[in-house]
């Protein structure tokens, strides 16, 4: 599995002097031994923090609205619930309620055939 976590995302009405919300939750994240891909924009600006959780074979979860000071446990809570999961289907109310909240796409595996 894969995450990756946009460097560029700002939180609503943050300082923009101060550092960018996104390149926080990745240090953050660095410094609690968690894996991931910095990028630079998910374009999900609105809804930032934003990160993706992708594998081959598995769903992709598009999240968005994380607090790097507020909702780091709970996140690294779901990394971890993805990455146990075969197919990375989460089940709803194993997910923490702040991914429950601010999910903003989950996106089927390229190998699922298209069934109509």
């Amino acid at each position: 599995m894969e995450l990756v976590v946009c460097t560029t995302c700002r939180a609503p009405g943050a300082d923009p002097a101060a550092p960018r919300d996104g390149a926080r939750l990745s240090a953050a994240l660095a410094e609690r031994g968690i894996a991931h891909r910095a990028q630079e924009c998910l374009s999900a600006c609105a809804r930032g923090c934003a990160v993706v959780l992708r594998g081959p074979g598995r769903w992709t979860y598009v999240q968005g609205g994380l607090d790097p000071d507020r909702d780091l446990d709970d996140l690294i809570a779901m990394i971890r619930a993805y990455d146990a999961a075969p197919d990375g289907v989460v089940p709803w109310r194993a997910r923490p309620e702040v991914i429950r909240k601010n999910t903003i796409a989950r996106i089927p595996p390229l190998e699922i055939p298209n069934v109509p």
